[in-house]
Parts: C-alpha cells; sequence; structure tokens
C-alpha cells in the first residue's frame, strides 16, 4: 500500500463537530465517581500493609517488614501510607479513591498516547477498551498500586512522544513509578540508553543519575527499615516461592499467553496482533513508544520470572494494556487511510466484524453478577468484620489484655490490625503454628506463637462459604483446623461473615 495513501493523525471527521474526547472524559468520570459510591470496597491485602507501615513511620518508629507473609514493600505507596493514615478509617475509602483517580488518569494516558500515534478514533477507542477489559477497574476497585503504576509509565510515554528526548520529567515519572514496581528500573535504564546516545559525558552521568532514582529510594528504603539493601529482591522471590507462585523458565511463553488472553480476552488479543503488524507495515516510525512499552512489559516479565520472583498476571498490565493500543489500530487504524480509498472502506468492514465478534464474545462469556457480587462482598465483609471486633465482648477482651486476635491465616491478619489499631505481633495467624520449620530457631519462634494463641484472647473465624474461601481455606493445602474454636474460646459476638470467639 502507497505510503500517499496515508493520513497524518488529525481530528476525526463527521460526527465531527461532537467534542468527543471531551463528553467520553466526561462519561468516564461520572462512571467512576458513581461505581466509588455504589460499591464502597477496601483496600486489599498489599495496599492495608503500605497503610500500616505509612501509621507505623506517623508513630515514630520504623515500619516493620518482616512480619509473617507481609508483602513486598513499595516505597511511594508506604509514604502515600504515611500522608493518609491520620484520617483513620477514612483513609481506607481515600486509598481506594486515589486509585479510582489513578484508573481516569491512566485511560486519559491511553487515550493521550494512542490518539497522537495514530488519529483520535484509535484514541477513544483504546480507551473504551481499557475500560471494558475489567481486570483493571477492578484492580482500581481494589486499591493496587498497579493502576498507579501503569499511569507514571503511560505518562511518560506521553511526554517523549509528544517532545522526543525530554529528559527531565521522564524521568522523573519512571522513578516515581520505580518506587511502585521495579520494571520501571529496566525502563529507565533504556530512557538513559536513549537520552546518552547524542548527549555529552556531563549529561550521562546526569541522566545516570536520574534514571537512578527508583532504584536508589527503594533499596536505600530496605537498607534503613531492615539493614539489608536488597531485602524486597531476596524476600520477595522467597515469598513467591513459598506461596507457589514461581515458573520455570519453559513454562514462562504459556504464561504470558496464557495472562494475556485473561487481561485483555480473545478478540482483543487477536485484534492486537493484526493491529500491530498493520500498523508496523503502514506507519513503522508512530508505533515506537507502544510498541516499546509492549517489548518492555513482556521481557521485565520474562526478567521476574527468570529472578524466582511472583509470576502472576499483575506483572503483565502494561503489555496486557499495549496490546489494547494496537487492537484499537486494527478497529480504528482505517480513519489513517485518505477518505474514499478501497482499503479504508474494506478495513472500515473488517473492523466492524471484529467488534461485532467481540461484543458477542463479551455477551456469550461475561457474568455481570459474579462481578457486582465479588464488589458488594468486598464491602459487606469489610463492614462485617468491622462490626464484629466492634462487639462490646470483643472490646472488653482487647482492652483487658487478654491475648493477640487469632486469624485463619495472613489474608486478614493487616485488615484486623488497621481497624483495632494494633501494632505487630498482636495478630497471629494460626497457619503459623502449623507450618514445617525451616531450622530450631525457626521452630521455637512457631511454639512462641502457639503459646501466645492458645492461653487466651480473641479469635475470628469466618463462617460463611464465600468469606470461608476468601479468608481461609484459600488454597488446597490450607489445613480445615484453622476454622475451628481453639480450647476454651466462647463465641461472644457473629455478624453477617465472621465469629469473635473469647478465652480471657
Amino acid at each position: 500500500m502507497q505510503s500517499a495513501t496515508l493520513t497524518r493523525p488529525r481530528a476525526m471527521p463527521a460526527a465531527a463537530s461532537w467534542p468527543w474526547p471531551t463528553i467520553g472524559f466526561g462519561v468516564l468520570c461520572l462512571a467512576a465517581l458513581v461505581a466509588f459510591l455504589v460499591y464502597p470496597t477496601y483496600p486489599n491485602y498489599d495496599s492495608y500493609y503500605s497503610m500500616l507501615w505509612g501509621r507505623e513511620l506517623l508513630d515514630g518508629h520504623l515500619p516493620v517488614y518482616e512480619a509473617y507473609r507481609a508483602p513486598t514493600p513499595h516505597p511511594a505507596a508506604t509514604l502515600v501510607g504515611a500522608i493518609i493514615s491520620p484520617l483513620g478509617h477514612h483513609a481506607e475509602r481515600l486509598w481506594i479513591f486515589l486509585c479510582v483517580v489513578s484508573f481516569v488518569w491512566l485511560v486519559v494516558g491511553v487515550y493521550r498516547l494512542t490518539r497522537e500515534a495514530f488519529t483520535p478514533l484509535v484514541g477513544l477507542v483504546a480507551g473504551l477498551l481499557v475500560c471494558t477489559r475489567f481486570d483493571f477497574p477492578f484492580y482500581a476497585a481494589r486499591g493496587y498500586i498497579d493502576i498507579a503504576y501503569m499511569a507514571f509509565v503511560v505518562w511518560a510515554a506521553v511526554l517523549e512522544q509528544r517532545s522526543p528526548r525530554r529528559g527531565l520529567p521522564v524521568f522523573l515519572l519512571l522513578g516515581i513509578a520505580g518506587t511502585l514496581r521495579p520494571e520501571a528500573w529496566v525502563m529507565a535504564g533504556l530512557y538513559w540508553l536513549w537520552m546518552s546516545w547524542k548527549a555529552t559525558w556531563g549529561e550521562r552521568v546526569r541522566f545516570a543519575a536520574y534514571a537512578a532514582i527508583g532504584p536508589v529510594v527503594w533499596v536505600g528504603t530496605d537498607w534503613i527499615v531492615t539493614g539489608q539493601p536488597l531485602y524486597s529482591l531476596t524476600y520477595t522471590s522467597n515469598f513467591a516461592e513459598e506461596l507457589g507462585r514461581s515458573k520455570s523458565s519453559g513454562d514462562l511463553p504459556m504464561a504470558i499467553w496464557g495472562f494475556l488472553v485473561k487481561l485483555d480476552k480473545f478478540p482483543v488479543l487477536a485484534g492486537g496482533i493484526a493491529g500491530l503488524a498493520l500498523a508496523a507495515y503502514l506507519v513503522p516510525r508512530r508505533i515506537v513508544w507502544p510498541f516499546t512499552l509492549l517489548a518492555v512489559g513482556i521481557g521485565t516479565f520474562f526478567l521476574v520470572g527468570l529472578g524466582g520472583f511472583s509470576v502472576i498476571d499483575r506483572y503483565l498490565l502494561v503489555a496486557s494494556m499495549m496490546v489494547m493500543v494496537f487492537a484499537a489500530v486494527a478497529i480504528g487504524g482505517w480513519t489513517m487511510l485518505e477518505p474514499g480509498t478501497r482499503p479504508r472502506k474494506l478495513w472500515a468492514v473488517a473492523a466492524l466484524l471484529l467488534v461485532l465478534y467481540g461484543a458477542y464474545f463479551s455477551a456469550t462469556r461475561v457474568n455481570f453478577t459474579r462481578l457486582d457480587n465479588e464488589l458488594t462482598f468486598r464491602g459487606q465483609a469489610h463492614a462485617a468484620l468491622h462490626d464484629v471486633l466492634s462487639a462490646p465482648a470483643v472490646q472488653r477482651a482487647l482492652d483487658r489484655g487478654c491475648g493477640p486476635v487469632t486469624v485463619p491465616n495472613h489474608k486478614l491478619i493487616p485488615d484486623v490490625r488497621w481497624i483495632q489499631d494494633l501494632p505487630d505481633g498482636q495478630v497471629l495467624a494460626y497457619s503459623e503454628t502449623l507450618r514445617e520449620p525451616e531450622n530450631d530457631t525457626d521452630a521455637r519462634k512457631i511454639a512462641r506463637v502457639d503459646q501466645r494463641m492458645r492461653a487466651g484472647g480473641v479469635q475470628i473465624i469466618p463462617h460463611e462459604r464465600v468469606a470461608l474461601f476468601r479468608h481461609a481455606l484459600v488454597n488446597d493445602t490450607d489445613d480445615p483446623v484453622t476454622v475451628i474454636p481453639l480450647p476454651g474460646f466462647q463465641r461472644v459476638a457473629v455478624s453477617e461473615y465472621y465469629a469473635a470467639y473469647v478465652r480471657c
């Protein structure tokens, strides 16, 4: 196809005088606000720990990273936790609100990146695809920091695409992203190579300092808190092996394909492959930054897997988002061709068929009732946990110092600690006493936990099926004994999903 048939990115014709980007932004903001109010969700496990660590900083001591099955600490998330934790219980919902705002910012960034690389219609389609791949807004509703991380990365690409070799602003965005996820370190390093290609040695040194923002902050934080500069890296790999999340190098390609199908859904993934091929043929220079993010997203996933870290679908979010960008090219890229040409008409018809297939695929597979139940449960479960912990008999036991709070496993530890403002060590996991000790020191630690747990205190046990399988019997290896009351403990309170037992 001759390049003369191509148009430059320009405003959309036809429906034309309507300010579709502004309308879309308004609808997106309104929908996000309504969802935030209708579904009062709360932070996830990792995010609660970020808030707890932030609260510990405000209390005047270093955060305790080495708690039982604590997640990997993320410096920027801990800082946000410290800023909002003085708001008490309101901080939980504020965290979710910030994640929802990050999602809106992410969608706008995807639109900007795609619009400037291709056309406004392609940008609108890309933004719509991000909104309708429900894992993305669902992660925001659950308070995952990955949404903010992706937003910083995408906007770094937007700035660079607008003004090549932009420099400091891009480094700063990647630096912030690098305090949320270490994959951004690779992006910052590659950007340093790009910036250094035609730079002086003095500029290269300065750019290297900018690129080091993420790793220096992360390593420095680990060093100050634990005395181990590489604590997060070593702890994460060990934790991944313990939870069975690591994979061999031979399993990684199939894991990538499976995760992309899960995140994007097959029609979008197929459209993304077609859109990438079309864009590479027609406008190879315009795909540089979307393709770079796709390649880096997949490449860092490989590095994470080869390093023995957790291999989960969230670590492919950037790559899956770029798949949507190229799927948007397959759907709306016909607007890059001159009006009235036969190729443009044929492409538009093919795009319509792809959209119809995608709509049929989604209509026959998306379970909106399940999504509604998932979000509703998260709000109701938090309220139920708050109710049972606020019961007079439970409060009396805690006030009298009868003993620690015991929960089935690590899942409820940060929630209980946050609600009751309890320090590390005052909420114990029954499952910790059932694991095989690694050495004599570990065996003595397990024995102390078991002794404290049985001596007295408060035991929280989920009692409905959905709560049991979310907060107690999560894996096939979980022991049902963790949902049986300890000897001498008496039931004193019951809420919708939890029961409290006390021995004092």
